[in-house]
């Protein structure tokens, strides 16, 4: 006969799930401590089932974000929409979403993109127009800072790669040329002797390819919606082919859908499962010129499928000659939480495995492009390469 999973559950471990699901006010007698994590988990189901006469969360109250972020890295997928329903009914929340004019007010930033993006299929009809309208302008915002960085640092990074030492006469780039010959100015003949001649060199059509395998369970959500907007800004410029790649435990492309972000980003499901392994063996199905491809995954490694495919995968990649980067987060903290043995074993195939911010992404870029060594790169920026054992800086 099979033991009961029940038995094997520990006695403390019992307590602490009984002072969860009793909360504060009902567990005088249980005598139970909390670690920090747990205490963050009582507050948020505290914000939601021992609200009444507290007022809650509050419809126009910042921390509705927050409460949204918090219960997606705490719970399982089936229990955030079975909470955010429940928000729905018994907070302000639904008053939100069922009034355009609320949500119009509400402090826009990337957590309420994401959470946006997670309620999409609870938001009415119309009030969905209004939500798009916010999230518009959160992207707005951030491609006007984001693009700028992006754009110089892929095309000051590709230029060097498209010159041409040797040109014919109809190849010279004059500007550059004369530029690069100054110190050999002759004043007696009012001219420059062109020692070193440059010239425009012979374009391809795209120089490197770009794959971005973004992992979209609940916990990565800011780290889906820059990637989002970085792919969007990548796909603009001609001198990158640029693909996007989103799962769960279903693999979806988006690569024709970059050019609006924001339906793009619509169209993505967060929270679910999580399947590494398939996405990576779509991603290297793509790929076609493996010595010019950065694929970068963006996952926290916790790896619902195969796993030990998953690693067996990453190291054919590096075999090939596809440079790949495992990021754990990409997001304004930069500071992932994530899994310690998987970021251990890619680590062991030369795989840079690290969590950046959304400012530190377009040099990150630049450096992967220019082929330079993104472990030192990394440790320029503060960056400690994170292992099994030991957390980001």
């Amino acid at each position: 006969m099979d033991s009961n999973p029940q038995e094997t559950v520990t006695r403390s471990e019992l307590l602490r799930r009984w002072r969860l699901i009793l909360g504060s006010s009902g567990s005088e007698g249980l005598q139970v401590e909390l670690n920090q994590n747990d205490q963050a988990m009582d507050r948020s189901l505290e914000a939601l089932y021992e609200a009444k006469g507290k007022g809650g969360l509050g419809a126009s109250s910042p921390n509705v974000a927050r409460w949204l972020g918090d219960i997606r890295n705490f719970f399982p997928s089936s229990v955030v929409r079975i909470m955010q329903m429940d928000a729905l009914e018994r907070l302000n929340l639904k008053q939100m979403l069922l009034e355009p004019e609320l949500l119009d007010s509400v402090e826009a930033d990337v957590h309420l993109v994401a959470n946006l993006v997670a309620l999409r299929s609870l938001i009415p009809g119309k009030t969905l127009a209004t939500a798009k309208e916010v999230v518009r302008r959160v992207v707005r915002e951030l491609e006007r800072k984001l693009s700028l960085p992006m754009r110089q640092a892929v095309t000051g990074s590709l230029n060097r790669a498209v010159r041409n030492r040797r040109p014919r006469l109809r190849e010279i780039d004059w500007h550059r040329t004369i530029r690069a010959n100054l110190k050999n100015y002759q004043p007696e003949y009012r001219s420059v002797v062109p020692e070193v001649r440059i010239g425009y060199g012979h374009k391809r059509s795209k120089l490197r390819d770009i794959i971005l395998c973004v992992d979209q369970s609940g916990s990565m959500a800011s780290s889906v919606v820059y990637s989002g907007i970085f792919a969007a800004v990548l796909a603009s410029l001609s001198a990158v082919s640029t693909r996007l790649v989103v799962f769960d435990t279903a693999v979806v492309d988006l690569t024709d859908q970059m050019t609006d972000p924001v339906e793009m980003l619509f169209g993505i499901q967060l929270g679910g499962g999580t399947d590494i392994n398939s996405a990576l063996a779509y991603c290297t199905s793509q790929i076609t010129r493996p010595q010019d491809t950065i694929l970068v995954l963006i996952s926290d490694l916790y790896e619902g499928g195969n796993a030990e495919e998953m690693i067996q995968r990453a190291g054919l990649l590096v075999s090939m000659g596809v440079q790949v980067v495992a990021l754990l987060a990409l997001d304004d903290a930069g500071r992932p939480s994530y899994d310690h043995h998987n970021a251990q074993r890619l680590s062991a195939f030369g795989i840079p495995v690290f969590g950046c911010t959304p400012d530190q992404f377009p040099d990150l870029m630049a450096a992967a492009l220019q082929r330079r060594n993104l472990q030192d790169w990394a440790a320029g920026q503060g960056i400690q390469l994170s292992w099994a054992g030991q957390e980001e800086n």
